[in-house]
């Protein structure tokens, strides 16, 4: 049996070394998370989002240019599209124009918009710094957990080590007949306990290193491994440093999901204001360049045919009645005049201002300023739930820490007292006057207090890296 349990406990240890080629500390863990959190691309996907909405309500401000063509065939009656006369003939006709208009005035209705945009694009880049932060706090939890199953496995390698030592020196005294076989079998119990203790916990390690990674977004088979300071290194500021009334002032200025609701609520102003002006005249100019083409505008080629024909109009000679003649020219064909010259005979062009009042559209634009202010309102609404919700967050978190702290210092005693009595029993034991029995449940006890106070040291180092972090300090141990 013993030598299973050492066997396990070999390969465990072997599998950590190899796991521990790659070693990462907090700070890489949480600039890996940063770098390939889903959550994180998708804030900053919708960041981007925004910055595409505010350039194009930027732009918007400037003049329009638009070039337009078409080409085709009519056919039956129809009206020539350069002549503008009625034809029957099968005509091919080609268009162009190139359209330009820009808003003069239009009560500043596309400046708000462009400030209201400019504010939610901030808002939504503080938003995925809020996201970052929210990650970045995620890992330290994560990270801590794994440090402290950690500095339980190595309280458990140590008791049960302490346990094979007792139990060599028992074994001793036993074949020597100093003391019956039951202690030796008692401690050869005890220390099957504590080995499957140690075996627990380096799995406990194990799958709190798997939990990590999967916050980073990590390969489950990647090697990996943390690194591990000791707990009563990591730094941590004073419970004066961190009082929560400063805390929360600090961190209502800069906490991210504060600065965007702040910027929402401004952004929220200006869409009133654009909103408004769309109930307002808007008065904007134009202009066009414009030209044609048409199979149906001919010019005569070729010789022309000239003949005599008697006009309605006559004159007198010696009495009687002369009608005048005139010279008739007639062409037979007919050619096509040329695209080039067609568009430079047909050039046209026009300027002009246009003012449009609305006057009764469905309600829509007042319907929108109304919509308008009643998001204002709802943002004010989340921005005061936020604000209470920090605030009471802050304040749970001081409570927790100074609870942390007491409870720590609760286990911190109860282990000097706990290994104060195995010293003693220790001192009984090896003279004879305790029984084994008594021993190992007094180890027990160290043990047990060992790991408590271990994880009441845990708990108040994180609960105050909390602290640290509303008061805007980040994360770093």
């Amino acid at each position: 049996m013993k030598k299973i349990i050492l066997s396990l406990i070999g390969g465990l240890l072997c599998f950590t070394s190899i796991q521990a080629q790659d070693t990462w500390d907090l700070r890489r863990c949480v600039e890996y998370a940063v770098a390939n959190n889903i959550s994180i691309k998708q804030a900053d996907v919708q960041a981007k989002i925004s910055a595409v909405q505010y350039l194009q309500s930027k732009a918007s401000q400037l003049p329009t240019l638009n070039m337009g063509n078409s080409a085709g065939f009519q056919f039956g009656r129809s009206i020539d599209p350069v002549t503008n006369q009625f034809t029957n003939q099968e005509i091919g006709f080609y268009n162009t124009n190139l359209q330009t208009g820009v808003t003069l005035f239009n009560w500043f209705s596309v400046k708000n918009t462009v400030a209201a945009n400019k504010l939610t694009l901030q808002a939504d880049q503080a938003i995925t710094e809020k996201v970052k932060n929210d990650i970045s706090l995620n890992v330290a939890n994560a990270y801590l957990t794994a440090l402290l199953t950690y500095e339980q496995m190595n309280i458990a390698e140590v008791t049960m080590l302490q346990t094979k030592e007792q139990l060599a020196n028992t074994r001793k005294r036993v074949n020597a007949g100093a003391l019956p076989e039951l202690n030796a079998a008692e401690l050869e119990a005890q220390f099957a306990n504590d080995s499957a203790t140690f075996v627990s916990i380096q799995s406990n390690r194990q799958l709190n290193l798997l939990q990590l990674k999967a916050i980073l977004n990590m390969d489950a088979a990647a090697p990996f491994d943390i690194a591990t300071p000791p707990v009563e290194l990591i730094p941590v500021e004073t419970f004066g440093e961190l009082e929560p009334s400063l805390v929360y002032a600090t961190a209502m200025r800069t906490q991210p999901q504060q600065i965007a609701n702040r910027l929402r609520l401004a952004a929220q102003d200006k869409f009133i204001d654009a909103a408004r002006g769309q109930m307002y005249p808007t008065l904007s100019a134009f202009g066009s360049l414009q030209t044609s083409f048409s199979s149906a505008n001919k010019n005569p080629s070729g010789t022309p045919v000239i003949t005599v024909v008697n006009t309605p109009a006559f004159i007198t000679v010696a009495g009687n009645p002369v009608f005048v003649q005139s010279p008739s020219t007639k062409y037979n064909s007919f050619e096509t005049v040329g695209i080039f010259n067609q568009f430079g005979d047909n050039f046209r062009q026009s300027l002009g201002i246009s003012l449009q009042v609305p006057i009764f559209n469905g309600r829509q634009a007042r319907s929108n300023w109304e919509r308008s202010k009643l998001t204002r309102e709802n943002t004010l609404l989340q921005l005061q739930a936020d604000s209470q919700t920090l605030k009471q967050n802050i304040y749970q978190a001081y409570q927790s820490a100074v609870s942390s702290f007491q409870i720590f210092q609760g286990k911190k005693k109860s282990v000097e007292s706990s290994e104060y009595a195995y010293s003693l029993g220790k001192k009984r034991y090896d003279i004879g006057l305790l029984p084994t029995l008594d021993l190992l449940i007094l180890n027990t006890n160290v043990q047990r207090a060992k790991l408590d106070m271990t994880s009441a040291q845990f708990d108040y180092v994180f609960r105050m890296k909390v602290l640290e972090f509303y008061k805007g300090n980040g994360i770093k141990l």
